[in-house]
């Protein structure tokens, strides 16, 4: 080095450490400048008022209803919904702001994914106009908070065939019998959407339900999860459940309706998979930029290097399969076995990033005060519900060979 080059390097100092980012190809580029205020607005609540009491409620297995009056103010309820005073936007809007949720906390996306996802979406998709109306703006106003009951005690990847909630039409109304299990948000919430099978065709219908002024429908909270411990999830008895036929979804008049609404879904965990990710990878490097061993940052140690551009890796290919996903979405190209196979696959990287950033955080990794811990077990739910990876896969294999081989 040349005497003026060591000079100046004294006067300018060691180059400042980076700060950790997720989005190593600058895709949130690729949003509008109105689509990135709102992603920036996302962002700034979850680090300001979710990050710091969010490990207490997930310790504590409970939900923060403090924050309920300032989420609502985000104004995203109904988000890639048009008209009935939801918050509209593209599908790729969408899928970002999820992806921001997630990366402070997998259960507040859960949260935002079964409302505004899979509630509202359930009634946007096969509800008629009047139902449209009555119910989708006080639920984008998040005045009435929704869940979604299709799996059952002991259905769970069966539900196509083998749902054994029935609804009986008598007269004017009909009859719900059966059990659903998992239902987030259900212990708290104000409607529930219920898939039931019609004994009178064998047909999977839906149904809306009024929870909390309903006759015969009761919920029990399920405890001791290991993940996802801030969503709420129930177990919902439905016992001579009487619903007026104004309440049956009246697009919802088969699986193949239901499965409409599980496409949009599954393309949302797929963002929040990767949003685990982004807050994994992102909490990890800033331990390994802190934390000193052998008298420096472990950072600068050539293993740990390895493994957190692994991380980075899996984070940006994840990103990358699902803004194209996005943009089919948008162009209304979007299929089940596109939205299938971006789930299994984001999913299944997701564990296997943030087992990475457990492994580099050491025994600090297995504590909820380090935040790592908490993605890494929150990972393993994301893996499982909305369809398990095996199934996923699955429909992605029929897709391609022209054979069913679910049986």
């Amino acid at each position: 080095m040349s005497a003026a080059a060591t000079a100046a390097s004294k006067v300018d100092g060691p180059k400042p450490i980076p700060v950790p980012n997720g989005d190593f190809y600058l895709l949130v580029e690729l949003l509008t400048e109105e689509e990135r205020a709102v992603v920036k607005k996302v962002r700034t609540y979850m680090e300001t008022k979710v990050r710091p009491i969010i490990n207490k409620y997930w310790s504590d297995d409970a939900f923060p209803f403090e924050l309920l009056p300032s989420f609502k103010e985000l104004g995203i309820g109904g988000l890639g919904y048009e008209g009935y005073g939801c918050a509209g936007g593209s599908q790729k809007l969408f899928g970002y702001v999820a992806m921001e949720i997630a990366r402070t906390d997998a259960s507040m996306c859960t949260f935002f994914g079964v409302h505004s996802g899979l509630a509202m979406g359930s009634i946007y998709l096969d509800g008629s106009e009047e139902q449209k109306r009555k119910w989708l703006p006080a639920m984008a106003r998040w005045e009435k908070i929704g869940c979604f009951g299709l799996t059952e005690p002991l259905v769970g990847s069966g539900t196509a065939g083998g749902l054994t909630t029935t609804a009986k039409r008598d007269g004017d109304n009909w009859i719900l019998n059966g059990q659903k299990r998992w239902i987030g948000n259900s212990p708290w919430c104000d409607i529930s959407i219920i898939w039931a099978r019609d004994v009178a065709d064998n047909q999977v219908k839906g149904f809306i339900v009024e929870n909390k002024t309903t006759p015969g429908f009761s919920v029990e909270k399920m405890e001791h999860k290991i993940a996802l411990k801030v969503v709420q999830n129930g177990q919902i008895t439905l016992t001579d459940v009487r619903v007026p036929e104004a309440n049956r979804l009246q697009g919802g008049n088969s699986f193949r309706d239901t499965a409409r609404v599980l496409r949009m879904t599954r393309y949302m965990v797929g963002w929040a998979s990767t949003g685990i990710q982004m807050g994994a990878f992102e909490a990890t490097l800033k331990y390994t930029q802190e934390r000193s061993q052998f008298g420096k940052p472990i950072a600068s140690f050539q293993m740990v290097q390895d493994i957190l551009a692994k991380m980075l890796a899996n984070v940006t290919a994840c990103q990358c399969l699902m803004l194209r996903l996005a943009q089919l979405d948008d162009e209304g190209k979007l299929s089940d076995h596109q939205a299938a196979l971006a789930k299994a696959f984001c999913t299944a990287k997701s564990r296997e990033t943030v087992s990475w950033g457990r492994e580099l955080l050491g025994g600090n990794g297995i504590l909820a005060d380090y935040d790592v811990g908490r993605f890494f077990a929150d990972a393993e739910a994301l893996y499982s519900y909305e369809g398990t990876y095996q199934m996923q896969n699955l429909i992605v294999g029929k897709a391609i060979t022209g054979y069913g081989a679910f049986v």
